[in-house]
C-alpha cells in the first residue's frame, strides 16, 4: 500500500463568520460546528475553546486527541464511524499539521488527563506544542456512561472530519509518501536486511477501555497484520480512558512515532515487513490465545526482529511478557517499550510481571513520579477533576490553582 500524507501547517486558530483555512490560519465558525455536534441528542451543552502553546492554560479533564485528517477524495480516514469500514491506507490524505482537536468536559472514567500548555507539566505532554481546537461537551440526564464514551469519542471524530474539511480542495505545504508493499515482495527486494515489525497490542481490557479497528472493538478480534498506512489513516481509533500517560490518544496512532521511525530505517539497516495488531483482554485464557496468535503470525513473517509497545499498565504487563517471552523462543529478537509504575520513590517493581528474555527494555519513565504544576490563568474544562483522575488524590488540588499529581495524569 502507498499512502501519500499531504501536509497543511497551521500557524493559527480564530473563531470567524466562515470555516476556512487561508495563509496558515483556520478560521472557525463556531455556532456551526457546535450545532453539528448538539445533532447527537445524547450531548446537553458544548462548548469550544482555543489552546495556544505558550498561554498560561490547562485543559481537564482530557478525553481524547485527534488530528484533522481527510482524503483527498473527500471520504472520511475513520472507517467503521464516519464512513463505511471501507480500507484505508492508501492514496491522498490531507493533514493538518500543528494543531489537534481535543475532547474535553465532565469525567466519562477516572482515567482521564491534563494538557498544560506552559510550565512544567507542558514538558511531559506533546500536546502542549499544538494549536488545540477543544471541545467542551457534556451528556444529558440519564446518559450512561459507556454513551457518555461514545457520544464524546464521536463529537471529536465529527469536530475533526469538519476541520479537515477546509484543506481537501487545496494545494499542500508538502507531501511525504509511506509504502510497504506485500510481505513476499518486500523479503525478496531487500535480502541481505533484518526483518522487523511492530508488534502493536490494543488496549481492549473493557469498561470503557477500549479500542476500536475499523470501528470494531478490538477485544473482538484476533491478532492479524495491518498495514502500517491504515493505521496513518484512521483505522485505529481510541475509546478508552485509561490513565493518560499510557493511553494511545487517536492523535498518536495517526502519528505512531515507532511506525514512523521504523519507515525511516527501511531499507537502510532494517526492512519493516509491517505490523501485527493484537489485544489486551483480561482473562488468562485471552491473553494466551492473542499472544500465541500474534507470535504465529510473526513466525510464519520469518521475522528477524520485533518491537512490543504496551498500552496501559498492571494487567498488560502479563500480555507484554508473555508476547517478548514467546517471540524469543522462536528466535525473534524483541525490544519492549513501556513505563514504569515503580511507586514515588522509584523502588517497587517496575511491571507487574517479568522474564529473563526480557532483556531489551526502552523506559518511557515512571508514572508515579510526582509533580507540582502551578496555577494557570486560564482553565478549559473542570479543576476539580484532579481529585479523581488516576495519579491524583482529594489532596491534588490546592487552594491556590496549583496541582500536586502523579505523571500518570
Amino acid at each position: 500500500m502507498k499512502l501519500e500524507l499531504a501536509s497543511f501547517y497551521v500557524k493559527d486558530i480564530q473563531f470567524c463568520e466562515k470555516t476556512e483555512f487561508r495563509d496558515g490560519i483556520l478560521k472557525v465558525n463556531k455556532q456551526e460546528l457546535i450545532e453539528l455536534l448538539l445533532c447527537d441528542n445524547r450531548l446537553k451543552d458544548v462548548e469550544l475553546d482555543i489552546a495556544r502553546p505558550g498561554e498560561e492554560t490547562r485543559i481537564i479533564p482530557v478525553k481524547d486527541v485527534i488530528e484533522p485528517r481527510i482524503k483527498a477524495s473527500g471520504n472520511s480516514v475513520f472507517p467503521g464511524f464516519l464512513e463505511k469500514p471501507l480500507t484505508v491506507g492508501e492514496g491522498r490524505t490531507h493533514v493538518m499539521k500543528g494543531m489537534a482537536i481535543v475532547t474535553c468536559g465532565r469525567i466519562v472514567g477516572f482515567q482521564e488527563g491534563i494538557i498544560d500548555m506552559t510550565g512544567p507539566g507542558a514538558d511531559y505532554t506533546p500536546f502542549s506544542k499544538l494549536l488545540n481546537l477543544v471541545i467542551v461537551a457534556n451528556p444529558a440526564e440519564g446518559v450512561s456512561s459507556y454513551e457518555h464514551e461514545e457520544t464524546i469519542r464521536i463529537a471529536g471524530l465529527k469536530a475533526a472530519d469538519y476541520i479537515a474539511k477546509s484543506v481537501q480542495d487545496l494545494l499542500p505545504d508538502d507531501i511525504k509518501t509511506y509504502e510497504t508493499k506485500p510481505i513476499f515482495e518486500s523479503i525478496s527486494k531487500y535480502p541481505n536486511l533484518p526483518k522487523v515489525a511492530y508488534v502493536y497490542p490494543l488496549q481492549s481490557q473493557g469498561l470503557l477501555h477500549d479500542t476500536y479497528v475499523y470501528g470494531l472493538d478490538a477485544k473482538k478480534i484476533v491478532p492479524t497484520f495491518i498495514y502500517p498506512t491504515e493505521i496513518m489513516d484512521g483505522a485505529i481509533v481510541s475509546g478508552n480512558c485509561v490513565s493518560a500517560c499510557d493511553k494511545n490518544t487517536t492523535y498518536v496512532h495517526q502519528n505512531n512515532p515507532v511506525i514512523e521511525e521504523l519507515y525511516e530505517r527501511h531499507g537502510k539497516d532494517i526492512n519493516f515487513l509491517g505490523v501485527i495488531i493484537t489485544n489486551e483482554n483480561v482473562t488468562l485464557a485471552d491473553k494466551q490465545r492473542s499472544s500465541d496468535y500474534a507470535v504465529k503470525l510473526a513466525e510464519y513473517m520469518t521475522l528477524d526482529g520485533a518491537i512490543v509497545t504496551e498500552e496501559g499498565f498492571g494487567n498488560p504487563d502479563a500480555d507484554l511478557i508473555m508476547l517478548c517471552r514467546k517471540l524469543e523462543e522462536k528466535g525473534i529478537k524483541t525490544v519492549l517499550i513501556t513505563d514504569e509504575y515503580a511507586g514515588r520513590d522509584g523502588a517497587s517493581q517496575s511491571l507487574a510481571d517479568a522474564d529473563p528474555r526480557a532483556d531489551a527494555v526502552v523506559t518511557a519513565g515512571n508514572a508515579n513520579e510526582l509533580i507540582v504544576l502551578p496555577p494557570m490563568k486560564k482553565i478549559i474544562g473542570l479543576v476539580d477533576a484532579a481529585g479523581i483522575i488516576a495519579g491524583g488524590s482529594q489532596k491534588s488540588l490546592k487552594k491556590d490553582g496549583s496541582i500536586e499529581i502523579e505523571l500518570q495524569a
